[in-house]
């Protein structure tokens, strides 16, 4: 079973386009994406939560990731696969 897996993400984000074909490569089917060009409250939710106002701004599971550059960081690191089976 796969980790709950949310973006959050814009429509011309090529970071966040990056960051879905890394997780779809490992098998994530599902991701739950809010786009916050056109949910201007959820940039502000995002923002909140994370620190950080770039996008994409990912969790797996309870776990905030960070954007793309994180999300590679943990797959070169042999961790990604770990996080997305929820160990």
């Amino acid at each position: 079973m796969t980790a709950r897996v949310l973006m959050y993400s814009t429509g011309v984000c090529p970071y966040c386009i990056m960051a879905e074909r890394l997780l779809k490569a490992k098998g994530v089917t599902d991701i739950e994406k809010i786009r916050v060009d056109l949910e201007p409250q959820q940039r502000a939710e995002m923002m909140q939560k994370t620190g950080r106002r770039t996008v994409p701004q990912i969790y797996i599971g309870d776990t905030h990731v960070g954007g793309f550059d994180d999300l590679s960081a943990l797959d070169r690191q042999g961790k990604l696969d770990a996080l997305l089976n929820g160990a």
